[in-house]
Order: C-alpha cells, then sequence, then structure tokens
C-alpha cells in the first residue's frame, strides 16, 4: 500500500497562497483556497469581463476541469461535463474558460513537439492545469483525509503541485514549463527550458514504486533523440541536460543510468 506524508497532502490541499503559509490553525489555513474559489466564480469573474456571470456555471466548470487536471482531456469532454448539469451554451462556456484563463486561474502546459517521431505520433494540446492544486482540491469539495485512499487523484494533484514549484523556482532563470506525451504512450511529464538552451526532462512520480517506470521513459526520449540527430545531423537536437524523477519520496539520489531522483521537499535547494 502506498504511504504518502501527510504534510505532503496538506501542502497540496491548503496551497501555496502566502497568506495562508503562516497561518498555524489548519483548518484555517484550507479556508482560504477555498475562499478563493468561491471568491473567482461568485466575483472575480464577472469582474474581469464586465458581464455578469452565473456563479454555478463557473463552479460546475472549474469543477469538472478539476476532474481532469494534469491529463489531455479534451475541450468537448470537459463541455460535456459542464452542460450536462447547466444549460451553458458552447460559446458561453468558452467566454466562462477565457476568463478563468484573464485570471490566472487556469494556467495549461503546452506540448513541447521535437521531431524526434512523425508528427502524427506528437500530442500536441495542452495538459489541463490550474495554477495551484488547492483550487482544484476546494472546486471537488475535498479534504486532505480523502486522500488516504484516492491515490490516483492525488497522483494528479501532486504533479499539479510539482509544476507549479518548477514554474516558481525557474522564474527567475526565465524558465518555461512545458510537457512531451506521443500516442506510443511515451512521455516526460514536464519539459523544463531555459534560455540559454539547457533543458531537463522530467518525471512526477508520487511512490517508490513508479520512480524505474518514469526513469526509463526519460532515458527512451533521450534515446530517441540520438537517434534523430543520427539522421538529420544538420541540424541536431541538443540532449538533455538532466533528466530527473521528482518523488514525493525522503531520498536523492543519482541512479546508474544518468537520472536523478528528487524529492519534492528538495526541489527549491
Amino acid at each position: 500500500m502506498l504511504i504518502v506524508d501527510g504534510d505532503l497532502i496538506y501542502a497540496i490541499c491548503r496551497g501555496g497562497w502566502p497568506q495562508s503559509i503562516d497561518v498555524e490553525n489548519r483548518e484555517a489555513a484550507l479556508s482560504i483556497a477555498s475562499d478563493l474559489f468561491y471568491q473567482t466564480c461568485h466575483t472575480d469573474i464577472s469582474n474581469i469581463s464586465h458581464v455578469k456571470r452565473n456563479p454555478l456555471w463557473a463552479e460546475r466548470l472549474l469543477r469538472s476541469y478539476s476532474r481532469n487536471i494534469c491529463t489531455l482531456a479534451e475541450t468537448k469532454t470537459i463541455f460535456s461535463d459542464t452542460s450536462s448539469t447547466t444549460e451553458i451554451s458552447k460559446p458561453t462556456f468558452y467566454d466562462y474558460f477565457h476568463d478563468l484563463e484573464d485570471l490566472y486561474i487556469i494556467d495549461e502546459l503546452p506540448a513541447w513537439c521535437p521531431a524526434i517521431r512523425s508528427k502524427e505520433a506528437i500530442r500536441s494540446s495542452n495538459k489541463r492545469n490550474l495554477v495551484d492544486p488547492s483550487i482544484a482540491v476546494a472546486a471537488l469539495g475535498l479534504s486532505p483525509d480523502y486522500f488516504n485512499t484516492d491515490f490516483r487523484t492525488l497522483g494528479f494533484l501532486f504533479e499539479s503541485l510539482c509544476i507549479r514549484d518548477l514554474k516558481i523556482y525557474s522564474s527567475g532563470m526565465n524558465g518555461e514549463v512545458s510537457y512531451y506525451h506521443d500516442r506510443y504512450g511515451l512521455e516526460a511529464d514536464a519539459v523544463l527550458h531555459l534560455k540559454d538552451g539547457r533543458y531537463a526532462l522530467i518525471e512526477f512520480k508520487l511512490g517508490s514504486k513508479e520512480i524505474d517506470m518514469g526513469a526509463e521513459h526519460l532515458c527512451e526520449i533521450e534515446r530517441l533523440i540520438v537517434e534523430y540527430n543520427k539522421k538529420e545531423k544538420q541540424v541536431p537536437l541538443r540532449l538533455p541536460d538532466l533528466k530527473l524523477v521528482i518523488t514525493a519520496t525522503e531520498y536523492g539520489y543519482k541512479r546508474e543510468d544518468g537520472v536523478y531522483v528528487i524529492p519534492i521537499g528538495c526541489l527549491k535547494n
């Protein structure tokens, strides 16, 4: 059975909001994300568009979006889910969606599309994500205790947490975060690019048993780049400068295949 540190679960649910960090009362800290979710749907989404929005529709949209966080779910899937419980039309749905982007609540990841496979094999749609995983927790009406059994949902929220932190910690170097995924199932949950050309291939794995699989994905992408460069010598692709598996485990180390395993708590170091 997967055992996840309770403090990590709490950090996901609380979020990284500055006003919540030093709050000793956990219930009070958790309520900040809930209040932000309510404020977004009942006030901010109308203010940003200067059009009166239906807060129930905004809540349902964010709830559906949160169920698909850190996946490649199609927009039509989220619309279908939202419209099944509301009377929202497709044009209005897109208006609400773009409002939430303008509010920096929805914060999606673009695809990294190197030509190491045929263009038909590369997924180019955005990966669904929110600016902070605590918004998804609030939208779904969940608490830290819920995640003692639902490790699948927790895994997606852990990925969202890691992406948030990668963006924050790399922002001083103008870092950009994307992802790689093809139809063969080969993936890198994140690709961190710096302006000087350096980049890291990254997988996020909640449990230690998944580390081998994540490392294999990263090494396979590197192998494909090497093979590509043998064929396309005039415009070679740079090899990854780092291959990382970011985990919720306690220890960091370098594997024999060159992949670094880094606990999320050590990322800022």
